[in-house]
Order: structure tokens, then sequence, then C-alpha cells
């Protein structure tokens, strides 16, 4: 493991792909990174859906609280895949405004948009925590997880929430990463571990996996069944 700056990674990954056989092998790996941080007081917050399979084996191998932080991408109405923005647990809300002026939506367009994230994201945040309250996170550190980091825009709205829920040390752990998308979320937290970072302009997160699917919602409440603190 290399230190750049306050980045962390595994040099012989670098601009590597198929490098983590699925999401809990990409886990197991940040979890051998994160050592310093075994039976400390550190919580882990998986971003569902994807985040939450890395996030696991890090907080079962390191014993540290498991939670989630939801956030939803604002997409496009004629593509799911793509999106202009970004809404989180707490209501904070992001547009990308490059985007949104390249693609011409217009107000109530953007505003149907952001309403149908906000309703998604309050629908996750019941059916994986239930009525349980958002974890304590003051004086902690709190670990953000995903499976990787494309173009960071969901992972700066879910840094921004923390900081809004009173979180004051954030460090992001991810296997894989574009190095730009990194350069814009390092000066927002104290560290980020990621295992395979990548340049160039062709990036996908599920370049990084030989074994790559969609998780969907039942997969990640059967996580957190498993691993979740009541």
């Amino acid at each position: 493991m290399e230190e750049m700056g306050n980045v962390f990674e595994i040099p012989e990954l670098r601009d590597e792909t198929g490098v983590f056989w699925n999401r809990e092998h990409a886990g197991k790996v940040l979890s051998d990174m994160l050592l310093s941080f075994k039976n400390s007081d550190s919580i882990v917050l998986g971003i569902p859906a994807g985040g939450v399979p890395v996030a696991a084996p890090i907080a079962s191998n390191l014993g540290l609280d498991l939670d989630v932080a939801v956030v939803s991408k604002i997409t496009l109405p004629w593509n799911t895949e793509s999106g202009y923005g970004a809404v989180a647990f707490d209501g904070t809300v992001k547009l990308n405004n490059e985007v949104v002026s390249q693609i011409g939506l217009t107000k109530d367009e953007i505003k149907n948009g952001i309403e149908k994230a906000n309703k998604k994201v309050q629908r996750r945040f019941k059916e994986f925590r239930g009525i349980k309250p958002f974890p304590y996170v003051q004086d902690r550190n709190v670990m953000l997880v995903d499976d990787g980091i494309a173009s960071g825009f969901t992972m700066i709205v879910a840094i921004d929430a923390l900081k809004n829920t009173g979180a004051n040390k954030i460090i992001i752990a991810v296997p894989t990463a574009h190095l730009k998308s990194l350069e814009l979320i390092t000066p927002m937290v104290d560290t980020v571990f990621c295992a395979n970072i990548r340049g160039g302009w062709g990036f996908a997160v599920a370049d990084a996996y030989k074994n790559w699917c969609d998780v969907e919602e039942d997969e990640v409440i059967g996580i957190l069944d498993e691993y979740m603190l009541d």
C-alpha cells in the first residue's frame, strides 16, 4: 500500500482491470488496507445498493458497526442509467450544472426528477433501516463505502450529507475510482483508501470486477439483517 497525499492505493493495481472477483472480494481487499481501524469506534456506512456488499466484509473483518448512507442519482427522463445530480438521505440535493446546461431540461422536468429521486431515497431509508435513528457520527471515524467512483457526484453529495449530520472525520473506502474524480473528492475528506485507481477517457466501475451484476434491494436487506446492529 502506498500513500499519495491523503490517498492510499495499491500501486500494482494502478490502471488494471478485472482485479476483483466480486464486491465481497473487493471489500476484503479494502479491509486489509484499513487494518489500523480494527476494533475502533469507527463506523462503516455503505452507499446502497452496490456499496453495501463491499461495506459488509469491511465491517465484519474489522469489528466495526455497519449502517447505510442512502443516496440516489437524479436520472434523465429517457435514460435511468445517466444522472444529472443526486439526493441524499438528509434531503441534500445537488445538481451537476454542467450536465444540466448540456441536456436542456425544463424546470418542471428537473423538479420532477428531484422529487422522484427523493421518494426513492426516503423509501430505501425506511426499508433498509426501519425506524432506527441515524447513527451517532460526531467524534467518530466515518468510513463511507461504495463499489466504485466514476464521476464522483454521488459520493460528493453523500459527503455533504454526512457533514450536515455532524460528521467531522470522513474516510472514503472504495475498490476502484477514476483519478480525476478522486482529485475532486480528496480535499473534502480526511483520507481516501482506493485499491485500484485508473485514469484515461473510458472508465466504468464494472471493469474492475471479473463478476459484475446489479445489486437488488432484497440482497441489501439480507446483508443488513445479517451484519447491522439493532
